[in-house]
């Protein structure tokens, strides 16, 4: 094990999904277990850096390389630059190594890139190595990224799933991600207690594909749900981004039966069309996306959050496609939606699609699903007002509450972290619940 002074300041930047944020607490405890100490401030102060990277567009990609970029000539010479995920598993390795980058370890490998980083930091190492598999489509056994306690978040994320084979026409990350795989049941729920003895009450399970989680060991995410449940302590469960499909009535009796469940669920529609549904290959059209948010308001209660994906500028989305994925929105009952303009992305079959959509086409339709994302969101948390809401405090005032909504508390009183309190919400800015604590009137 380094000391804290051979290893020294280390920043870590993490960009994506809550897959990646997972990754990035593992390299996170793991470097900080050896004495080093995590920072996500850049600076010239920092001995090494590692960013966890993201692919899902081509904006992210960009976003990815301009940040290695930036730290690279912030970050000594001799310093060591640590990339891993997505974008680094399709980076060439001439690439990668002129743009400063020491190690390249993609979607897989992480579990060893903690010890790797603390050694070229001991032995002063800045040659380059790369971890990557060769074959990411190889079968592979779970990679183990367990952790003790949260470094950079107050909630508790618990990637328990990788991989997809679902390969809808816009995706790349089946092919950077590998074939699914699922964590052992007993590797889940003894981090479960891990946390749970160092403070954590909420665990937010999530995955490549979450609702694939135990199709290869069977086992299932409803009966995951129900044992952990079990679990003393553990006060919150939530549920990372799910399939629409995912969403069987097998899942949904498991979270109606559980009294820990978060009612919130973040479904993707991305096209309310389903002609360019079909072309997506999503595997659902727009009334079985209906079909399912009212199955699950009717099983979780009309209280529910369903928040979503939109993925704009498909090619062939026709001024009547782009209506039809507003009309659904507004059907759907969508509380946040995230709005994403569709980029090509080289090796997938859109790529090669005729009828691409213009770039000013796509910025206009964005701004307007923008527009009604919003309306959609303010429609539903001004449902809030005047209730008692249970606010996991985060920092300082700031939390989130059961239905994953923004909320920060009004006075001076500053909480504790991890503390969960009871408020009544008296108002909402820009999206924000304000409330004040029960026991504060």
């Amino acid at each position: 094990m380094q000391s804290g002074q051979e290893l020294g300041l280390i920043y870590i930047h993490v960009f994506g999904c809550r897959s990646s944020l997972c990754e990035g607490e593992f390299i996170a405890g793991a470097l900080k277990s050896m004495g080093a100490e995590i920072t996500e401030n850049l600076s010239e102060n920092i001995n090494a850096a590692v960013i966890v990277t993201c692919s899902v567009t081509g904006e992210a990609d960009k976003k990815c390389r301009q940040l290695v970029r930036r730290v690279r000539k912030i970050l000594a010479p001799d310093k060591i630059l640590a990339v891993c995920g997505c974008w680094s598993q399709s980076l060439d390795s001439l690439n990668a190594k002129s743009l400063g980058i020491n190690i390249l370890a993609g979607s897989k490998s992480k579990n060893i890139l903690p010890d790797i980083i603390a050694e070229k930091i001991k032995l002063s190492d800045s040659s380059f190595q790369d971890l990557r598999v060769k074959n990411i489509f190889e079968p592979s056994q779970w990679e183990e990224l367990a952790i003790n306690s949260p470094v950079m978040h107050s909630r508790a994320f618990m990637k328990i799933q990788d991989g997809c084979d679902h390969f809808c026409s816009y995706c790349i990350i089946p092919f950077l991600r590998g074939r699914p795989v699922s964590r052992p049941v007993y590797s889940i729920l003894e981090e479960i207690r891990r946390l749970i003895d160092n403070g954590t009450k909420e665990i937010i399970f999530t995955g490549i594909h979450l609702g694939l989680y135990g199709r290869d060991i069977n086992f299932s995410l409803a009966k995951l749900i129900n044992e952990s449940a079990k679990i003393s302590g553990l006060e919150r469960i939530r549920l990372g981004s799910l399939e629409p499909f995912a969403l069987d009535n097998n899942l949904l009796d498991s979270l109606s039966n559980c009294e820990k469940f978060c009612p919130h669920l973040h479904l993707p529609l991305q096209s309310g069309d389903d002609e360019i549904l079909y072309l997506m290959r999503r595997g659902y059209n727009s009334r079985d996306f209906l079909n399912i948010c009212e199955n699950a308001r009717e099983k979780l209660g009309e209280n529910l959050h369903i928040s979503s994906d939109i993925l704009i500028g498909f090619p062939s989305e026709s001024d009547n496609a782009f209506n039809n994925t507003l009309r659904i929105m507004k059907e759907s009952k969508l509380g946040r939606v995230h709005i994403f303009p569709y980029s090509v992305r080289k090796g997938t079959p859109a790529a090669l699609m005729n009828n691409q959509v213009s770039h000013e086409v796509k910025i206009s339709r964005v701004s307007q699903a923008l527009k009604l994302g919003r309306e959609l969101y303010n429609n539903y948390i001004k449902n809030f007002i005047g209730q008692d809401v249970k606010i996991l405090i985060e920092r300082g005032n700031y939390g989130h509450t059961e239905n994953y909504i923004e909320a920060e508390c009004e006075g001076e009183k500053n909480f504790t972290r991890n503390e969960i309190i009871t408020a009544r919400v008296t108002g909402n800015i820009n999206g924000k619940l304000i409330a004040k604590a029960v026991n504060q009137e």
